[in-house]
């Protein structure tokens, strides 16, 4: 899965990878969208610093309870007004919330994710 078909999921306004530092590699915006690449770069750090936070409470959680399963951190999704973030693999694509469906675009992002990383590879 690349770019351009993360952007046929109902509803994507955007769709782009980053670094492990948050730094944007590529994106792709549906036209006349008000995303820009500022704006992709913006969610992508914070993408990252979101993880990072989620790792650490997963991690403190996992220790605290004695529970497991909270970690690896598979994704996340940020759930706004009128579109959401969702995120998995250093993949993320904005979606109208009118029009998503969660678990078919993690689905779609896991896919760009192992196909980005398999290209790292």
């Amino acid at each position: 899965m690349n770019l351009d078909q993360l952007m046929d999921l109902p509803g994507a306004l955007a769709a782009f990878t980053y670094t492990d530092k948050g730094d944007l590699t590529d994106h792709r915006v549906r036209e006349g969208s008000e995303i820009t690449p500022e704006v992709l770069d913006l969610l992508a750090h914070s993408c990252v610093a979101n993880i990072a936070i989620a790792t650490l409470e997963a991690r403190g959680w996992e220790a605290l309870t004695g529970q497991k399963g909270f970690e690896p951190l598979q994704g996340f999704s940020m759930i706004g007004l009128e579109w959401s973030a969702v995120v998995t693999g250093r993949c993320g694509v904005i979606v109208k919330n009118r029009d998503v469906n969660y678990e078919n675009t993690f689905s779609a992002i896991e896919a760009c994710g192992a196909a980005q990383h398999q290209g790292a590879a």
